[in-house]
């Protein structure tokens, strides 16, 4: 590895998890010069971003201090990370972005975060989310909405809206998230960071606040691919708490020249904004250049998966939440309570039947993919809109199956996917594209995503500071 040229704090808050990591490992950072960059920065951008709902610069630069005078406890020794406030942390007020859950405080820690302090991280605090992880743009009646860095009157996807932020921002290295729709891929796009969708079963979910039982998953974001597989090597694997875990992480040695690339014919390329589209087609020929084989991929199934998707999360979330809706249903904010209200909408039967058909609806894709190891499609039909464009109103569920339209077949099938910057619009937006694969194949979209970020620097861009 390279090492990377060190500067000035701004360097610091922007190294990657791995040059980071390998800065301290060497003594060429010290922990703490890593928590005051990125606490400096915190302090400058929280007023304009929103990002953060809970920030102990106090306890971190003391764990730092600690970090800098003890032998290397794991990969992640002295880093600071901040993650997603539905990651129970024993002691610690989980809020899960709900005003029922101000003051709640855990018990238990979550797998996910053990196996990152073990690796010796160094908490930054707790990122904000939509509330209970069920909404699409970023908005958080409660806590405030999170805005987005390139443009705080645009939304950053959600759910996990706080993670995008702040690692577009230069404010943690990485950062834990959720994908039950979208939730970890959207706030990539639109917030110009990397994002791993993991396959279903593949990361443990214990203690973890949940929402659709037979969706969520957990998964990283980051400034790169390379920095995910750093991540997903800690996290991933089996887990006796969360007993739909039991595949190891599996490495795919084959590097992206040797694997197949499909375009969708359909759906994931119909009515796109002219900055994505062309985003979008640059991706396809960068793989291309990058000597992966491309072919066109029908899959016929897509709208039905995102309508049986939406079922699933509906009925689950709705009643998981039930009895709190019937009792406190004025500590729900206005989205979350219209969205959840709407999930007893579905019959029994619309339910199972869902859930019947993802077996069958798996193997079509697995059979209409063919020989490709994944598909490329965008994440979103366009860039970040305005926030106000996206409030609860005569919109709102037309808004809401807008932003996450592209987002839900490969949760319902289970399927890993890897969101990736892939350019920026007109008016300086960021663009992604996803890169959907095989079940329990994560690597080899990380190595994909490796190799599109050698040919690009999208990722790279950073943007504009704040006063």
């Amino acid at each position: 590895m390279t090492e990377t040229a060190i500067t000035d704090a701004t360097d610091l808050a922007y190294l990657d998890l791995v040059d980071a990591a390998a800065a301290v490992a060497a003594k060429r950072v010290s922990a703490r010069e890593l928590t005051e960059a990125l606490i400096a920065r915190i302090e400058r951008w929280q007023p304009h971003v929103n990002a953060f709902v809970s920030f102990e610069p106090e306890a971190a630069l003391l764990a730092a201090d600690r970090a800098d005078a003890s032998e290397p406890t794991g990969p992640l020794h002295g880093v600071p990370l901040a993650h997603k406030d539905m990651f129970y942390a024993a002691g610690k007020v989980v809020s899960c972005g709900s005003a029922l859950r101000a003051d709640w405080v855990a018990t238990e820690t979550a797998t996910v975060l053990e196996r990152l302090e073990s690796a010796g991280q160094i908490r930054l605090g707790a990122l904000g989310m939509a509330e209970f992880a069920y909404g699409v743009t970023g908005h958080n009646s409660h806590f405030g909405h999170a805005r987005n860095p390139w443009n705080p009157a645009r939304i950053t996807g959600g759910s996990s809206s706080g993670s995008g932020v702040a690692v577009a921002a230069g404010l943690t290295y990485a950062a834990l998230g959720s994908d039950t729709g979208g939730s970890v891929r959207l706030p990539a796009h639109f917030c110009g960071v990397t994002g791993l969708k993991t396959t279903l079963g593949l990361v443990s979910r214990a203690n973890a606040m949940p929402l659709s039982s037979t969706l969520d998953t957990v998964g990283p974001l980051a400034r790169s691919a390379r920095d995910l597989r750093l991540i997903m090597r800690l996290i991933a694997g089996p887990d006796p708490l969360d007993g739909e875990t039991g595949e190891l992480w599996l490495e795919d040695d084959r590097p992206a020249a040797a694997m197949t690339i499909g375009v969708p014919t359909s759906f994931y390329v119909e009515d796109l904004d002219a900055d994505v589209a062309s985003a979008f087609q640059q991706g396809i020929e960068t793989f291309r250049s990058l000597g992966c084989r491309i072919v066109s991929v029908d899959l016929p199934d897509e709208a039905l998966l995102s309508s049986a998707a939406l079922i699933a999360l509906g009925a689950e979330a709705a009643a998981l939440h039930r009895r709190n809706l019937a009792e406190r249903p004025e500590l729900y904010g206005e989205q979350t309570r219209a969205r959840l209200i709407n999930g007893f909408g579905y019959s029994g039967v619309q339910y199972v039947d869902a859930l019947r058909g993802r077996g069958p609806a798996l193997a079509r894709r697995i059979e209409h993919m063919g020989a490709c190891d994944a598909v490329i499609a965008p994440v979103a039909r366009f860039p970040a809109p305005p926030i106000a464009d996206t409030d609860v109103g005569a919109r709102f569920d037309g808004v809401v199956a807008a932003v996450s339209a592209l987002m839900r077949p490969v949760n319902y099938l289970g399927l890993p996917a890897i969101a990736l910057p892939a350019g920026f619009s007109r008016d300086g937006l960021p663009i992604g594209v996803q890169v959907m694969g095989q079940p329990f194949n994560d690597s080899a979209l990380l190595t994909l995503g490796e190799a599109f970020q050698s040919a690009t620097d999208h990722h790279r861009k950073r943007p504009q500071d704040r006063a």
